[in-house]
């Protein structure tokens, strides 16, 4: 390496578009070099599990090659222990619940990065991913009914096989001219296919009940292709044309069953009684066209203007056929201000369109909720809109002493994205849709320091304070109410001690999220979220062979994922009457991970 650039500026030479700041790494020229690195590690789970894991790469370069490999093999596996108190609206004891869910998960990945010079001019580079993270799982549920005397436990077990596996190929292509426009154009092709399925049966002795088959299967893919053309303009503006093309495809389907139900026991439902089987083809075709303009106004300051136009088709059939198109207009502006050499101003204004989930267009499965099976899908929602107004300033301390930076934001919604009332005559049931226009808005607090002016420049403490706040009408009880889940903010300490004469650091990283009034409505039950304060730490150190040695303790203080969930009968929440309140939390425990690494 010959030295590390931070770009704190926006320039037409970045491919890189309105980031705060732009880490640009120089490498020391060379016609022949290559590495390679290697990790071991070994994860320690509260259940006493350990779950192995690795990796290794090979990086090099060939005179006008460059090329990099590497295979990866990452423990996911997670054991969560749960306990679930309920009571009746009225203040008498139901049941108490106690959860053991696993998920014995290898994330798999194999991936290969290679670029080669044509001419001076001409730079080609591809790339392809192949992953694969099959994610069994089971769960044992022990229900004791309180309002039994004496009380009456069942036990419960889940059976849920599943599989995940993707790939991607992209590459592309760069043409720098001789008065030093350029040209680029790249694509990328990539498929997702997941599959589970759930088989919950009640345990009787060693005899095994199915009272619930629940299948899910879908295939993601996306084919994008993007050209870009690029020159100045004089010595200080430079201007980019660009158009872009994509294709996104969902097929889904679900298939769910009980027993004694009208109908046949079927084979392919698990030996139990078809009650729906839904199937979903969802196709989006979408372009847009931009053109992005930089203008550095003076030495100090700078300006970025997008305009962008998007165009897309998005096309349903198999169970529901439809088919909408959608016009999209969305300006960004990005002015900075280098007010002295230490102190840069920013603020950008944006006009933002979300991507829609494809899976709220159908049926899907419904996590979290031992009594809901299946959510329903809603084949006519439309893109979540914003625009987002944003101010930053950044203070970079003397001598490398550290930074401090303000960002406050306001964003205007539309057509915000929340569950909706879609219930029929028979059954009450609720669907991703628009419920209306809201807002959100706060501000964070970042600091990073270095400790010298006590005499401990080794020392780096880094830490931040989020607020924020936010405002939609509720579709079901006409209250205004913070958005779904939407929390107060956070606040978040890092700690890192480096030791050169030891060759070794040490630290911790926590974070403790704000509690209280982050909600989640639905048609027929409200839940109240909270989570525990989550720290880890960190030792690490250069040993044995020259290798590098690093412990880390995950989840070192425990922290319960907690969930009050308030349920209704008789109609919705503003129509029904509460019958059950239910107290349930969760925690996966400490982890603790050994690793090994070094380059070679």
């Amino acid at each position: 390496m010959q030295y590390i650039e931070i770009i704190r500026g926006t320039s037409g030479d970045l491919d890189v578009r309105g980031g705060a700041q732009v880490i640009n790494i120089v490498l020391l020229e060379a016609e022949t070099r290559s590495s390679i690195a290697a990790e071991v590690n070994v994860d320690h789970y509260h259940d006493g599990t350990l779950d192995p894991g690795g990796s290794v790469s090979v990086n090099g370069q060939r005179g006008a090659l460059n090329y990099q490999f590497s295979a990866a093999a990452e423990p996911r596996y997670e054991f969560r222990d749960g306990f679930e108190t309920s009571i009746l609206a009225d203040g008498t004891p139901n049941d108490v619940v106690i959860r053991e869910e696993y998920r014995d998960q290898t994330t798999k990945t194999l991936t290969a990065n290679i670029g080669y010079d044509l001419t001076l001019n001409d730079r080609v580079n591809f790339n392809a991913l192949l992953g694969e993270s099959d994610p069994p799982g089971t769960a044992d549920r022990t229900i004791t009914d309180l309002r039994t005397t004496p009380n009456q436990v069942t036990i419960e077990y889940d059976e849920i096989p599943a599989t995940n596996s993707n790939w991607e190929v992209g590459g592309d292509y760069e043409h720098t001219f001789v008065n030093g426009s350029r040209f680029k154009t790249l694509f990328i092709v990539n498929e997702a296919e997941a599959e589970s399925t759930r088989e919950a049966y009640e345990v009787n002795g060693a005899t095994y009940d199915k009272f619930l088959y629940l299948a899910n299967q879908s295939v993601n893919k996306e084919r994008i292709v993007r050209s870009t053309y690029s020159f100045s303009l004089n010595d200080t503006q430079d201007l980019e044309f660009g158009i872009e093309r994509a294709q996104t495809i969902l097929d889904a389907q679900l298939q769910l069953a009980v027993p004694r139900t009208p109908g046949n026991p079927s084979p392919a439902f698990g030996g139990l009684t078809p009650t729906s089987d839904t199937d979903a083809l969802v196709e989006e075709i979408r372009y847009e066209s931009f053109v992005v303009h930089n203008w550095q106004l003076n030495d100090r300051m700078s300006l970025e203007s997008t305009l962008l136009f998007e165009n897309s088709t998005i096309e349903q059939s198999g169970d529901v056929r439809n088919k909408r198109d959608f016009d999209f207009i969305r300006p960004k502006v990005d002015y900075r201000f280098d007010i002295t050499p230490s102190i840069q101003f920013r603020a950008s204004v944006e006009k933002d369109v979300a991507q829609l989930s494809f899976g709220d267009f159908t049926a899907s499965v419904a996590g979290g909720d031992d009594d809901q099976d299946a959510l329903a899908g809603n084949p006519e929602l439309v893109q979540e809109q914003s625009l987002r107004y944003e101010a930053n300033l950044e203070y970079r301390l003397p001598n490398d002493g550290g930074v401090l930076s303000t960002r406050v934001f306001y964003h205007e919604l539309e057509d915000v994205i929340d569950r909706v009332d879609i219930s029929t005559p028979t059954r009450i049931q609720s669907a991703n849709g628009n419920i209306g226009d809201g807002e959100r808005y706060g501000i964070n607090l970042d600091a990073s320091l270095r400790l010298g002016f006590i005499g401990a420049p080794e020392m780096l403490l880094t830490s931040g304070v989020q607020l924020e706040d936010s405002s939609v009408t509720d579709p079901f009880l006409g209250i205004d109410r913070r958005l779904r889940q939407a929390g107060r903010g956070s606040f978040r300490l890092g700690f890192r001690h480096d030791i050169p004469s030891r060759t070794m650091n040490y630290g911790f990283n926590f974070n403790h999220g704000f509690t209280g009034n982050r909600k989640a409505y639905d048609v027929d039950k409200i839940e109240d979220y909270n989570s525990g304060d989550m720290l880890t730490i960190f030792v690490e150190t250069v040993g044995f062979a020259g290798l590098t040695y690093r412990f880390e303790s995950m989840n070192t203080l425990e922290g319960e994922r907690c969930r009050d969930r308030y349920r209704y009968t008789g109609g919705t929440i503003a129509t029904g009457n509460l019958a059950e309140i239910e107290d349930s939390c969760s925690n996966t425990g400490i982890k603790l991970a050994l690793k090994i690494r070094g380059t070679f």
